[in-house]
């Protein structure tokens, strides 16, 4: 649910305040940039599909249904633009929180250099394992672990049946597994 903060803020947006729909944007860039990083796999190209985003979260702005969460119109938005220019480009990147707790994974405010190093190298792994993976089950698996949608969240956001949702996740998860199980 929406705080009222959030929801005055989201209606003077809608209203047409620019003021009001950069505070939105300052409040939501992080969630929709983290998304794109986790499909494209580049932080330029993260940037550029998070700036898209937003973009157009503004030009449709009217068009939103306030009987739905905000954040996951957004992040409906930005999914269906990485998985678009994914197919363009033809070469699957997206990332699975599966193998790693993110809240575990977050920076050390001090990291030693061999922590940072093994850190990175664990993120440049589980990137490399998804980009095996199509994009649409990447989707589905990073709006899973690592934005913790449920099914039907996931349905919404992607536009595809729930029982669609369940089948991408199982076959993404089974390619996962085999990865890990031939290295």
């Amino acid at each position: 649910m929406k705080n009222q903060a959030e929801t005055e803020i989201l209606q003077q947006a809608i209203n047409g305040d620019e003021t009001a729909f950069s505070t939105l944007v300052e409040l939501h860039q992080t969630h929709v940039y983290n998304l794109c990083y986790r499909m494209l796999g580049s932080p330029q190209e993260a940037e550029d599909a998070a700036q898209e985003t937003f973009w157009r979260a503004y030009r449709n702005l009217k068009r939103y249904d306030p009987t739905r969460s905000f954040t996951t119109w957004l992040l409906s938005i930005a999914a269906h633009y990485c998985i678009d220019q994914q197919r363009r480009r033809r070469v699957p990147t997206l990332e699975l929180d599966e193998l790693l707790d993110l809240e575990d994974f977050a920076p050390d405010p001090t990291p030693s250099p061999e922590t940072s190093t093994t850190e990175k190298e664990e993120t440049d792994e589980i990137q490399k394992r998804l980009n095996r993976l199509n994009p649409n089950d990447r989707a589905v698996l990073i709006l899973r672990y690592f934005h913790q949608f449920s099914e039907d969240e996931i349905s919404r956001v992607l536009s595809i049946s729930k029982s669609a949702v369940k089948s991408r996740l199982h076959r993404a998860r089974l390619h996962m597994a085999e990865q890990l199980n031939a290295s």
